[in-house]
């Protein structure tokens, strides 16, 4: 068995155990326990607990891997291994009831940094869809057991594409003129709010293409993974890794276009 299927074993089982914990605290009740980033940028007691649940499993596990988790930070290792961790991927949607929430976790080698890390292995389980989807470097991306391939759009008719907009209203202004920037290459919008399943989504052939400004390491690290394995591309335009300040993802020929449309824009 090569590495990267080891450690994708252990991400699912991980993030399965992580996320029937989240799902069972999302049927509880949810309490809000912080802002971070703005009033509307939440945390919840659960992000906290399922956080911990997946450290503690990772530190007995692999006690000699780096941790880089939303909520606590990081922490170097001896092995060269990072695990990337996003405890739930869609917190506001997670609070409101709204089912499209995920667990995140990826293996990553070198720095714990995009711009730097090779990775190796990801899982994305949405627990109230029912949905896992995993990725091991150069063993393909599944959701189940049915592999995945990225498709361009056909058709004429634009791309279905999915963003989403910053928690600082300040902000919301340029995020807007951005959209009205990709528009024309679009049949549609959504704005699911949880990059992780977005990612997914567009490897899944269920969205075309993604972008949005803001997103963090932890947000994309398993499903990018995903849709690389998937043959499609995730990065930030002028062949930048992925980044807070643009993160695309699409199969390659609508990510230039996209890219292309965003490149207008002084700020990306």
């Amino acid at each position: 068995m090569s590495q990267e299927t080891e450690l994708l074993e252990l991400a699912v089982d991980i993030a399965c155990e992580a996320g029937q914990l989240a799902h069972r605290r999302r049927s509880e009740g949810v309490a809000i326990a912080a802002t971070k980033s703005a009033l509307a940028d939440i945390v919840t007691d659960a992000d906290r607990e399922v956080e911990l649940l997946i450290r503690q499993r990772l530190s007995r596990e692999r006690p000699d891997d780096g941790f880089l988790g939303e909520e606590s930070g990081a922490e170097g290792g001896a092995s060269g291994i990072t695990w990337v961790v996003d405890p739930i991927d869609g917190t506001v949607n997670y609070a409101y009831g709204i089912p499209v929430y995920a667990v995140s976790i990826a293996a990553v080698s070198g720095q714990p940094d995009p711009e730097h890390w090779t990775a190796l292995a990801g899982a994305v389980f949405a627990p109230a869809l029912g949905e896992l989807f995993t990725a091991a470097r150069g063993e393909g991306s599944h959701l189940g057991r049915e592999r995945l391939a990225v498709q361009e759009p056909t058709g004429g008719a634009g791309a279905l594409l999915a963003t989403g907009f910053g928690y600082d209203p300040a902000t919301h202004a340029g995020d807007l003129a951005r959209l009205a920037r990709v528009m024309p290459l679009a049949r549609d919008i959504r704005r699911i709010g949880s990059a992780a399943i977005d990612i997914s989504y567009v490897a899944a052939g269920r969205l075309d293409g993604y972008f949005e400004r803001g997103i963090n390491p932890w947000d994309h690290a398993a499903a990018g993974l995903v849709l690389q394995e998937a043959g499609g591309r995730i990065g930030g335009p002028g062949g930048r890794a992925p980044s807070t300040t643009m993160t695309i993802a699409a199969a390659p020929e609508l990510f230039a276009a996209i890219e292309r449309a965003l490149e207008a824009d002084t700020g990306v």
